[in-house]
């Protein structure tokens, strides 16, 4: 008997993750991915270049990817040392929890950790109630942060977890600028790619792990460093992922997919089209670019940019200094405001010079040239006048 059990739930297994084997071995596309969810986008979080996106500035309910968010900006604004009181509404928060009881103490970072691998929802309102004093004053704070400190701009949130209200909301673009942002802390870069961690919790001792199976490696990809789940009924499946090979590193965002293996497929699709299409390359801080008068430009460090395998692309700089960087079709790949080479005569007396600054050096000569001849204007008449009187 107790062999039967053994090898139906083998076969259980075996069948259930099938599908996400299948389509991780024969998700790789030559040409754009085929996507079944609502909303995606593909970042490279080097460069900033978006390399595929659909409906990613659609308003979407994010459900636990708003804990990428809450973690972050907790990172950054608390002290990841200090300990935390559990309170009753903390413990009574509804969703999936690390079942943390009232009156418990945790340190920050491990309320952060609880959040982000096992998707804490208590954790979640203990971190905002430690910030901010309460959910609602939290929610405010994070908003302001977002839009003032990561630039994100179609996105309003009303709690710490993502637990469904109507006026909690973002985008797959917005998502992917926050990931972004994120990922550029090491703190917030190591939680985001752990598997496992040793949980000794008052009421709960156990091992959380991700909930993200393709950082879990049950769905095989490589160069996997990242992911976040997100779920409730009113936005579906949702799924942030970052991954790396060569020089690029990636971040997909996937919203509102209708079935968990969608998201997946959908994200892999994403992260096959990006590396089996793109590459990275750069504008080299040697070369020299000249304006109109001929006043010479440089970059104080290389300009890296994502570009599809083989693209042609055109380098050119407006009048004002700024370089931007082409594709083949015309798109925009990097823009970046150069600094103008200082002249010899000019060299000790300032640290940069601006182009209005050169461009009326070098009218001088000009100015001089007009000004001369308006004085010698001036002195013919008088003479033709003076002649005109004494005859």
């Amino acid at each position: 008997m107790k062999q039967l059990c053994l090898g139906l739930i083998l076969v259980f297994l075996m069948t259930s993750l099938a599908p996400f084997k299948a389509f991780a071995e024969s998700a790789k596309t030559n040409g754009a991915p085929a996507i079944k969810s609502e909303a995606v986008i593909l970042l490279d979080a080097n460069t900033g270049s978006v390399l595929y996106e659909k409906n990613s500035h659609t308003q979407l309910y994010p459900a636990s990817l708003t804990k990428m968010a809450t973690a972050i900006y907790a990172i950054e604004n608390g002290n990841l040392d200090d300990v935390v009181s559990v309170s009753a509404k903390a413990y009574e928060t509804e969703g999936t929890r690390v079942y943390l009881e009232e009156g418990e103490q945790v340190t920050l970072k491990h309320l952060i950790q609880g959040l982000l691998i096992n998707s804490g929802n208590d954790a979640g309102v203990a971190i905002a109630e430690h910030l901010n004093g309460n959910t609602r004053s939290f929610a405010k704070s994070l908003n302001q942060y977002l839009k003032e400190k990561i630039g994100v701009e179609q996105t309003h949130f009303t709690n710490p977890h993502g637990l469904f209200d109507e006026n909690h909301y973002t985008t797959a673009n917005d998502l992917a600028l926050i990931t972004k942002y994120a990922l550029k802390n090491p703190i917030f870069r190591e939680i985001f790619g752990t598997k496992e961690l040793a949980w000794d919790g008052e009421s709960w001792d156990t091992t959380l792990f991700s909930h993200h199976l393709l950082l879990r490696g049950e769905i095989p990809y490589e160069g996997i460093t990242g992911g976040k789940t997100g779920f409730v009924q009113e936005s579906r499946y949702t799924l942030s992922t970052s991954a790396e090979q060569g020089e690029l590193s990636l971040i997909a965002i996937v919203l509102k997919a209708d079935r968990n293996e969608y998201a997946y497929e959908d994200t892999v699709a994403l992260l096959d089209y990006g590396f089996d299409n793109f590459e990275v390359a750069e504008v080299a801080t040697n070369e020299k670019f000249f304006g109109e008068q001929n006043e010479s430009y440089h970059l104080n460090k290389p300009l890296k940019y994502t570009l599809k395998k083989n693209e042609s692309v055109q380098v050119t700089m407006n009048d004002q200094g700024v370089l931007r960087v082409l594709g083949d079709d015309g798109r925009k790949l990097a823009s970046t405001q150069l600094k103008m080479d200082i002249p010899k005569e000019l060299e000790g007396t300032r640290a940069e010079i601006n182009p209005v600054d050169l461009a009326k050096k070098n009218h001088i000569p000009a100015i001089l040239m007009f000004v001369f001849l308006g004085v010698g204007i001036v002195y013919l008449q008088k003479t033709i006048k003076n002649m005109k009187k004494s005859t």
